[in-house]
């Protein structure tokens, strides 16, 4: 039997590559590398345009070294700001000690800031004498207004960084919550088979040991063969799936062909499937349930002429299922046990379908019971 596994994405493999902290580090590195760049570049052209005005060989390299401290140790700093807040949270975080903090900080950042940027034009002069000339004597930057300026570009860069870590700590938390959702989901679905599956297995280990008391070995034979098959399709499932059609047709006619040695005559079994439906996927183990339902609290009741009619239809882009017998009908709600495997089929095609899937139980006016799902119609690949 060749099967095709369609396990539940996991949610880590559909949101990878994820962005690591490494990686944002690097991505936010470079964004405010090229800003920074860009913006001393445009510096040093117009200090350089200014300077041509009163020396017109006036050098470009003290225009760029100006450049390049001015805006380039911002860059550093939110690089520095970022690795701080990775090893200490509380500097991104919006708090009345976290802002009273970054006051203080953004203060040292600025004097610091403003120390290197008059530094840097001490140096220039040294260097190139000339460049007093077209006005870089006359810089001054330990003033109100420059202090102030360089504040309010820490408060920029300080804000960035605390709305880039509270998107990240988002992300975080709702990819958690998603995965623990998922595994909550899994673990449920898994219990839901499980009561399934021994529940027919026990059930068929009773009628086989019954035909081996009565000598029937033969019968005991083939139906430890029927068993054997449906226990290999579970087995080879590593987690609940979805199978062809007809690999679930193959499931419900062996398990059709131990319940019809168990009650011979009395159960007689009709299966309509429309050809174009057979490459549609189903969960595996849907029908076998629902028929198994039918038998035990219908046909079992019977002395003679059970039916079992299954119908399946594609119908567009949907997939329609029905199970239908002619027992007791209304009957059957007032026995324990009766809504056990129907409740856990609804809850598996609520795991696999959300909201895309309609169970319906019917009680037909000719009598019996009647269940018809419909989902959407999923071609099984290869």
């Amino acid at each position: 039997m060749t099967s095709i596994e369609t396990p539940l994405p996991r949610l880590r493999n559909r949101f990878e590559p994820r962005i690591g902290e490494s990686g944002l580090l690097r991505g936010a590195g470079t964004l405010l590398v090229c800003v920074a760049g860009v913006l001393g570049l445009a510096t040093a052209i117009e200090c350089h345009a200014g300077a041509l005005h009163g020396d017109a060989h006036a050098p470009v390299t003290p225009s760029i070294a100006y450049g390049a401290v001015l805006w380039l140790s911002w860059a550093l700093i939110g690089q520095l700001l970022w690795r701080a807040s990775r090893r200490w949270p509380v500097v991104l975080s919006l708090s009345w000690k976290a802002i009273v903090l970054q006051v203080v900080i953004a203060a040292m950042i600025a004097t610091i800031h403003l120390f290197a940027l008059q530094s840097t034009v001490t140096l220039i002069l040294r260097l190139w004498p000339g460049m007093a000339e077209v006005g870089y004597d006359s810089l001054r930057f330990f003033n109100i207004g420059r202090f102030s300026l360089d504040l309010l570009l820490y408060a920029i860069l300080w804000t960035a960084g605390v709305m880039v870590s509270m998107q990240l700590s988002a992300q975080k938390d709702a990819l958690h919550t998603l995965e623990l959702r998922q595994q909550l989901s899994e673990a449920h679905l898994r219990a839901l088979q499980m009561q399934l599956e021994p529940h027919f297995l026990f059930n068929t280990l009773n009628a086989i040991t019954t035909l081996v008391d009565l000598g029937r070995n033969a019968e005991a034979s083939e139906t430890l063969a029927h068993l054997n098959f449906i226990l290999k399709a579970t087995l080879a499932r590593a987690r609940p799936e979805k199978v062809p059609l007809a690999t679930e047709l193959e499931i419900v006619e062996n398990y059709l062909a131990i319940e019809q040695l168990r009650y011979a005559d009395r159960l007689r079994v009709e299966i309509k499937i429309d050809p174009q439906a057979l490459p549609g996927l189903v969960p595996c183990f849907l029908l076998q349930p629902i028929i198994e339902n039918a038998i035990r609290h219908g046909i079992s009741h019977m002395d003679e002429h059970g039916l079992i009619v299954t119908t399946v239809e594609r119908n567009a882009d949907r997939l329609c299922l029905c199970v239908r017998d002619n027992g007791p009908g209304l009957q059957l709600l007032a026995q324990p046990g009766h809504g056990i495997g129907l409740k856990n089929t609804r809850e598996r095609l609520a795991h696999f379908y959300p909201s895309c899937f309609d169970m319906r139980v019917n009680h037909p006016a000719s009598g019996g019971f009647e269940v018809s799902i419909s989902i959407p119609y999923e071609h099984a690949l290869g």
